[in-house]
């Protein structure tokens, strides 16, 4: 019985309910006014009132919205604007208004806003009474608002925010973008983010968590109590499973206005550990007393696992080798922009997992909470990161304004949050920093120590731009763990990484590519039109290289951990090599000669006389709408080696290039492929050491089909094919869920392709497509993976990229209404979605 009641309660917890009088987690997004001053979307400037903060002031007139929510994606796109940024009008002051009752009943407790992240530049009020803030827009923080709350009356929380003074080399959104929620707690309860879970010894007999607990007393007076620790497993949908260890008592005193720190120990038997594949999780929950009653309860997941960084095998899981499979990710969601959306987020790293992707590095700046969450659920390693740069910039306004008086802080906060996720394997304190080159400031190692203030369970780490120069002067000496960015190309060399190994003093030291390839492509383009670059995956930047190259260098030395790929997805900004802004092209500019500086300036000269349309990434195995590029394949053959697969490129609709060379390409996990042209044998080809892609340089093009089929020990393996398709004639939709929750956050992607009268898709066919939507529902985007395409995303017509275009679509909040999506193209048969709320 006693573990029924328990159970309730921490579920009660769990959806943010009040339960007995304990804490209180309440969902703070929606029902807020905004109001946008300074720059404007169109390039005016609109002029800031004073006193916007003041509890009287008139919002009334103010746009309504839920949050998260990010102003910068709204648009428009202006061809006069920064690619590096996305060409999006992000730049602004935005201010954010909300009205909320606090009942006479709760004038004992106390109350806190707590922000997953807010761009930029926060100042909250509570009130008209400034109660805190963050200036760094991708920082969790909590405000208290407890000394200001008007209980039984109608309460009024500020937030200004301005993006006007942050600097980013690529699009960072705008807005309160991530989620906010009021917390409701007793004057004595658990602190911000004060369960620390670590698990010091486990065997599968066995396994300790030793559970460190911070608890605040709010009282002007000492209070005597004491607290518990129970341990539950956890299942997939956070349901909480059997209790499997528990304290008894531990006594706490606590002096008046102050905070105690105690830690436990407990004996899990038989412990689940978490792995890739099998996410086991359990759930530390802490329940405070204060003279004998129970006054807060903290549940914190944690997972059973360990790992290891060698010199010599690599990275260990659980004992284990497990070769780093990563991929380099931005935040932004495509085209619903900075505004983030667990749905969203789950769909993006499922498409990862699909191609056997088992790791991100969150470049290069804090995630949000879920998506860790998602990592753990889902069986990804982490590289959880923290800033672009340090106290030397690359940016006006950018980060290193902020270095000396928050640095401390925002590691504390980024530590402090997500040191209970298993799937977080390693703490980035930066990415190429300037500092990498001069190893006497010692700031390196400042930061390393900084991390470890607060976690000693995990490495501290760091991306270095120039290998061959900062991974051998020793910088490298100051971190538990050396990422080398570009190793296996113009930074470092083929042999580098045996270099780094090798080198007298590194005998301990253990690498790993935090950024590889960089290797850059448009989505069905072969022969590529006006500011596109082609999908044969052979072009990289020149400070980058080709995923061959990693691969030939990561099997060489099977010491270096793995690889994170610059990117998993396409993303808002940086569209290199359609690019003249200077942060990109110069981005590497502190280990360059005055010569090659010279060559960079004039590129970037050239490039501006003919000022590109693109405003998002070329480097994506997929891209900004989740569609795949042909690498997806290559990285799946590489990374899924027992999983038949066969994929050749390019399609094969070329009737201008009748009877000129075509090359082809196959990519397979196969060890030898044939390839037939219209029936005819164009001979196998074999894969040979360090060889990563079959290739047939010489193909005549004519119409008809191509068909490879993959042998492997000598057994056939898998086949495909691709066919010159007819004319279009209609328009698919798919749509990967037909249910959606009336919850107003909840999406559904539909993908729409085009087909001819053989029900083939058309992988050239770009009609402008126009879509509606009748029920309970709205579409809120739509996409076709172009990088160079300026249409607003919210608008609903756009034309097909290479024979595909995204919808998508959300249901309103309470609604009921079954949604009908209607898809439709001029003289094509048009495709209809129903979607059941």
């Amino acid at each position: 019985m006693k573990h029924i009641i328990f159970f309730v309660i921490t579920c009660l917890n769990l959806l943010g309910l009040s339960a007995w009088g304990q804490r209180e987690v309440s969902n703070f997004d929606r029902d807020w006014r905004f109001a946008r001053f300074g720059l404007q979307a169109d390039g005016t400037r609109l002029p800031e009132p004073d006193s916007l903060e003041a509890y009287g002031t008139d919002d009334t007139g103010w746009r309504k919205l839920d949050v998260p929510h990010d102003w910068g994606i709204e648009g428009p796109f202006r061809i006069d604007l920064e690619g590096f940024t996305g060409k999006l009008p992000w730049k602004g002051i935005g201010w954010y208004r909300k009205h909320f009752d606090v009942s006479a009943k709760d004038k004992k407790k106390r109350f806190y806003l707590d922000f997953d992240g807010a761009m930029a530049n926060a100042e909250v009020w509570l009130n008209g009474q400034e109660v805190g803030g963050r200036p760094f827009g991708y920082s969790s923080f909590r405000v208290d608002l407890t000394p200001y709350v008007r209980f039984g009356e109608d309460n009024v929380v500020a937030v200004r925010l301005n993006t006007e003074k942050f600097g980013a080399r690529w699009y960072p959104g705008a807005g309160i973008y991530r989620h906010v929620r009021l917390v409701k707690t007793e004057p004595v309860h658990v602190a911000h983010w004060g369960v620390f879970v670590t698990t010091p010894e486990i065997t599968d007999d066995y396994a300790m968590a030793s559970v460190r607990v911070e608890i605040d007393n709010n009282r002007q007076q000492a209070v005597a109590g004491h607290y518990t620790v129970d341990i539950y497993e956890l299942d997939a949908h956070d349901v909480i499973g059997k209790r499997v260890a528990s304290t008894s008592k531990r006594p706490i005193a606590l002096n008046a206005a102050s905070t105690v720190v105690d830690s436990v120990s407990l004996r899990v038997e038989s412990p689940k550990r978490w792995d890739l594949e099998h996410t086991n999780r359990y759930m530390a929950c802490v329940s405070v007393y204060a003279k004998n009653k129970l006054v807060d309860v903290y549940e914190t997941p944690f997972g059973f696992r360990t790992i290891q960084f060698t010199h010599d095998n690599g990275f260990l899981l659980n004992e284990k080798r497990v070769p780093i499979n990563g991929t380099c990710n931005h935040h932004d969601l495509g085209a619903l922009g900075a505004a983030v959306n667990k749905v969203a987020l789950e769909r993006q790293l499922r498409i990862l997992k699909s191609f056997g992707c088992n790791a991100l590095r969150t470049s290069h700046n804090p995630p949000a909470p879920e998506l860790l969450e998602l990592a753990d659920k889902l069986g990804f390693l982490v590289m959880d990161e923290m800033f672009d740069c340090w106290r030397h910039g690359k940016n006006e306004d950018d980060y290193s304004s902020l270095f000396d008086e928050w640095h401390e802080k925002d590691i504390e906060m980024l530590v402090c949050r997500d040191r209970n996720h298993p799937s977080v394997i390693m703490w980035s304190t930066g990415n190429e920093v300037y500092e990498q080159y001069k190893p006497e400031t010692g700031v390196a190692r400042h930061l390393t120590e900084v991390v470890h203030r607060f976690d000693t369970t995990r490495p501290a780490t760091f991306g270095a731009s120039y290998p061959s120069k900062s991974a051998m002067n020793g910088t490298e000496l100051q971190v538990d763990v050396h990422g080398m960015n570009y190793a296996a190309g113009v930074y470092g060399g083929p042999d580098f990484y045996g270099e780094f190994l090798n080198k007298k003093g590194h005998e301990h030291l253990s690498g790993y590519s935090s950024e590889s390839s960089s290797t850059m492509s448009s989505r069905g383009e072969y022969f590529p039109r006006k500011f596109h670059v082609d999908s044969y995956d052979l072009t990289e930047p020149g400070w980058g290289g080709l995923p061959d190259w990693e691969f030939a260098a990561l099997d060489k030395y099977p010491g270096i951990c793995g690889e994170f790929v610059w990117t998993g997805f396409d993303y808002l900004g940086e569209p290199t090599p359609f690019n003249s802004d200077a942060s990109v092209l110069l981005n590497h500019s502190a280990a360059m000669t005055e010569e090659e500086l010279q060559k960079q300036r004039e590129e970037l000269a050239r490039i501006e006389r003919n000022r590109p349309t693109s405003r998002s990434s070329y480097f994506g195995i997929v891209d900004l709408a989740g569609f795949p590029k042909d690498r997806y394949y290559l990285y799946k053959s590489r990374w899924m080696p027992d999983t038949p697969m066969v994929h050749i490129l390019p399609h094969w609709n070329f009737p201008d290039r009748v009877g000129e060379v075509t090359p082809v390409f196959v990519y397979s996990t196969g060890d030898v492929v044939e390839l037939f042209l219209n029936g005819k044998s164009l001979g196998k080809k074999e894969r040979k050491p360090y060889e990563y892609r079959f290739r047939w340089d010489s193909v005549v093009y004519e119409p008809g089909e191509l068909k490879a089929i993959a042998y492997k020990q000598g057994r056939k393996w898998a086949e495909t094919f691709v066919r010159t398709t007819g004319q279009a004639v209609a328009l698919k939709a798919v749509a990967d869920k037909k249910r959606i929750k009336a919850d107003g956050e909840d999406l559904v992607f539909v993908t729409v392709s085009l087909v001819d009268r053989e029900g083939r898709a058309v992988p050239t066919a770009e009609p402008v497509i126009s879509c509606s939507l009748t029920g309970d529902g709205e579409i809120v985007a739509t996409d076709n993976g172009d990088p160079t395409c300026l249409i607003t995303f919210s608008e609903p017509t756009r034309p097909a990229f290479n024979g595909l275009f995204l919808a998508i679509v959300k249901a309103k909040r309470g609604g009921h209404k079954p949604i009908r999506l209607t898809i439709e193209s001029k003289d094509l048969e048009k495709a209809v979605v129903d979607i059941e709320i």
